[in-house]
């Protein structure tokens, strides 16, 4: 049986002659007649009562129509269906962000558009460390990242700059530093001032030789310290890393409880504590934490491609430029 068969079938179903099909179908009547006489045979049942003027349904032939009819109607739905899955209109896209990334509100604002866009493309979203997203996207495991820095960039993946944004230095509340640095206030004046009009406190470099601090684990996020590390050591001092943390937010945390001192990106200052300052590093602007879109080169998959599409024309290129530091 073929499909042209269920198609002829349905045709002089609905006619109900033999003449008009063969006109609808833009073929002749003999051979029409001929089809659906083949098709009887290999179904063993009369579809059609012939009359003097046209043809009747069989009972067995209504019977057939429902089902000739849903199996056309699921072809071409599957058709449309496919069509759409070549477009990137439906489908799924694997997303993995670094925690960092997860919380930049760039990040978190293109998904929740892409998602209103794109409705029938189902998002599988994780979040894990940068080396993990490099690993799972050169076995083919994910098919999209947002991270930050990392030090390992294939030649098979490629890294497109969203936004970028500087570094700045959390401490304890109460920390000697702040006593020390320049644009502090008091706590007085932030609560009359608001936060946002608070001048933030500034840390010469030089003065966090000694300090403990408390990093993302390197091998989870290898690129995040590289230029402040080098810049220490360029200043005359290496930094005492006395613990290393799956998460920034673990690493805010721990400043905390007083267990040290970290660097976040600027963005993460809206992950507000009463017993954290975020400070900038006077005296080098070379801190930075950019804010990648990691796809692989020879994608596949529509719908990836589609949310990479979608991704890189939300992020207007004046948004690509660094934050400022006290900027929240």
């Amino acid at each position: 049986m073929e499909l042209r068969h269920l198609r002829y079938f349905l045709t002089v179903a609905e006619e109900r002659q033999f003449t008009r099909a063969a006109a609808r179908l833009h073929i002749q009547q003999p051979p029409l007649s001929q089809q659906i006489q083949e098709l009887e045979r290999e179904l063993g049942f009369a579809l059609f009562t012939r009359l003097p003027r046209g043809v009747e349904l069989t009972s067995a032939g209504a019977a057939f129509v429902v089902d000739a009819r849903a199996v056309l109607d699921a072809l071409d739905q599957g058709v449309v269906n496919a069509r759409r899955v070549a477009n990137g209109q439906l489908g799924s896209v694997r997303i993995a962000l670094t925690s960092s990334a997860a919380f930049h509100p760039l990040a978190t604002a293109a998904i929740r558009q892409f998602r209103a866009t794109h409705p029938d493309i189902a998002i599988d979203l994780n979040e894990i460390n940068a080396a993990d997203i490099i690993e799972r996207m050169m076995h083919g495991r994910v098919d999209a990242g947002i991270l930050r820095k990392p030090i390992e960039t294939p030649a098979e993946l490629r890294f497109d700059l969203l936004h970028e944004e500087r570094m700045v230095l959390v401490l304890p509340v109460g920390h000697a530093l702040l006593r020390r640095s320049k644009g502090t206030k008091t706590k007085a004046t932030q609560a009359t001032q608001g936060t946002r009009a608070a001048k933030q406190p500034r840390v010469p470099l030089k003065a966090l030789a000694g300090e403990s601090f408390i990093f993302v684990r390197r091998p989870g996020a290898p690129g995040m310290y590289a230029d402040f590390i080098r810049a220490c050591e360029a200043a005359g001092f290496k930094p005492d890393v006395v613990s290393e943390v799956p998460r920034m937010l673990s690493a805010i945390n721990l400043v905390a409880a007083g267990a040290g001192i970290t660097l976040v990106p600027a963005s993460m200052q809206r992950y507000q504590q009463e017993a954290v300052v975020y400070c900038a590093v006077a005296g080098d602007e070379a801190f930075s934490a950019p804010l990648h879109l990691v796809t692989r080169r020879d994608a596949a998959n529509p719908a990836a491609l589609r949310f990479a599409q979608a991704v890189l024309a939300f992020v207007s290129p004046g948004e690509k430029g660094v934050e400022t530091l006290d900027a929240h």
